[in-house]
């Protein structure tokens, strides 16, 4: 018969997560674990298999810890921007944390969608908002949520890795730019001409002028 485990792996893994929030997902080894818990390694192996496995649930304790600082957005309009707002300010004060969840290498490359999957609930309720807010078909709203999501996702990086250090200001005109500009290239029906051959498009700067007139139905 197998040895009953000293800790639940919601106690290991929250050791865990408190390791890789103070010092880094490299910090993490069973060693130290054993010692967050006052205890050898050998406990920790009773109730995962090996430290990758201890990785991942400290992965999902994380995610919902991000997913509950960013819950706070239907207060706020626009609320897929706060969202957006609050991602990279999630980088500047839980860098490590920010590193775990979006910034850690796979021995094989993964696919976009993948990635954006690991993002769990909150991929659909910022499409959801988008749609609401924007008046944007399902396809649309995706393909505006995964253009700003990479580059909440720069800023984000940039910050956790103290290459810049943003103001709230230049984070919310930053994202904004993207924003309306993705915003009037989709609206304008144009976005395949626009986006796949700009560099063959010779009505290109025409229909940049024409978007520019447009207004959008909400400030960013």
């Amino acid at each position: 018969m197998p040895p009953k485990p000293k800790f639940t792996k919601q106690e290991v893994a929250a050791a865990a997560l408190a390791i890789i929030k103070q010092d880094g997902v490299e910090a993490l080894t069973a060693r130290s674990l054993g010692n967050r818990l006052g205890s050898s390694a050998r406990p920790v192996f009773t109730t995962f298999k090996n430290m990758e496995e201890v990785k991942l649930a400290a992965r999902e304790l994380a995610l919902r810890e991000f997913e509950q600082y960013a819950s706070d957005f239907e207060g706020y309009t626009p609320a897929f921007k706060r969202i957006g707002m609050l991602m990279v300010a999630y980088a500047i004060h839980e860098p490590e944390l920010y590193k775990l969840l979006f910034m850690q290498e796979h021995t094989q490359g993964k696919s976009f969608q993948n990635t954006i999957q690991d993002l769990g609930g909150m991929v659909e309720i910022c499409i959801r908002l988008i749609q609401r807010d924007y008046d944007l078909s399902p396809g649309e709203a995706r393909m505006l949520f995964e253009q700003m999501w990479v580059h909440a996702f720069g800023l984000g990086a940039l910050c956790a890795m103290k290459v810049c250090d943003f103001t709230e200001e230049e984070i919310s005109e930053k994202l904004g730019q993207v924003f309306v500009g993705m915003v009037m290239v989709i609206k304008s029906g144009k976005m395949n001409d626009y986006v796949v051959h700009p560099a063959k498009d010779a009505k290109a700067p025409t229909l940049v002028s024409r978007l520019m007139e447009d207004a959008l139905p909400t400030q960013w």
